[in-house]
């Protein structure tokens, strides 16, 4: 119950309580923006990286899905624009390739992304999770005067108690007694059971 709750938590942190639609009409809407940026510049500057963003905004926030559409519309329209503005390739092949290329780097930045955001959950939930358990375990962390006889413990209060009592009140350690083979002959002989002759 714990553990999924800290799941939920990372996953509504990385989403910044934006709606999923606001994300997907700024991706989709930044793509016509760059594209048309792009057709009014000409083909002499090239707007190439910042269809980047879009693409990386749907990768983080839409998905690998989105992120690949993005990717095709991309490279489809930066194809448009290079074509409406006026570019001539020397054979079909150049504009081929060079839409090929331009789409396979929508797509490699896209999973990129995807991929990083993916690992940055994943870690943050391991950090979360690995927070959770050390807030439950309780670390004996001090200078504890023991007696060299009895072994008992003076507690913070200066009380003496057993060493068994003072560990179960600081640990979630407990503790199952028997007898040591040297003891156990020990408490034999001392307790005259001992079989064996002198």
């Amino acid at each position: 119950m714990v553990r999924h709750q800290a799941y939920e938590g990372v996953e509504n942190s990385m989403n910044r309580q934006v709606p999923l639609w606001l994300w997907a009409v700024v991706a989709y809407l930044g793509v016509l923006i760059i594209g048309t940026a792009d057709w009014l510049t000409g083909y002499e500057l090239n707007f190439f990286v910042f269809y980047f963003i879009p693409v990386s905004v749907g990768a983080w926030y839409l998905g690998l899905a989105s992120s690949a559409s993005l990717a095709v519309l991309s490279a489809l329209v930066w194809f448009s624009v290079d074509f409406l503005s006026g570019h001539q390739s020397a054979s079909h092949f150049h504009a081929v390739w060079n839409t090929t290329t331009r789409l396979v780097s929508f797509l490699a930045i896209g999973w990129s992304v995807f991929r990083i955001r993916e690992l940055l959950v994943r870690e943050r939930k391991s950090t979360e999770m690995l927070r959770q358990a050390l807030s439950e375990i309780k670390v004996l962390e001090a200078f504890l005067p023991i007696c060299a006889q009895c072994k008992k413990i003076r507690n913070q209060q200066g009380e003496w108690q057993n060493i068994e009592t003072y560990i179960m009140q600081h640990s979630d350690t407990r503790f199952s007694h028997g007898y040591c083979p040297s003891c156990a002959r020990k408490a034999l002989k001392d307790a005259g059971l001992d079989n064996e002759k002198d």
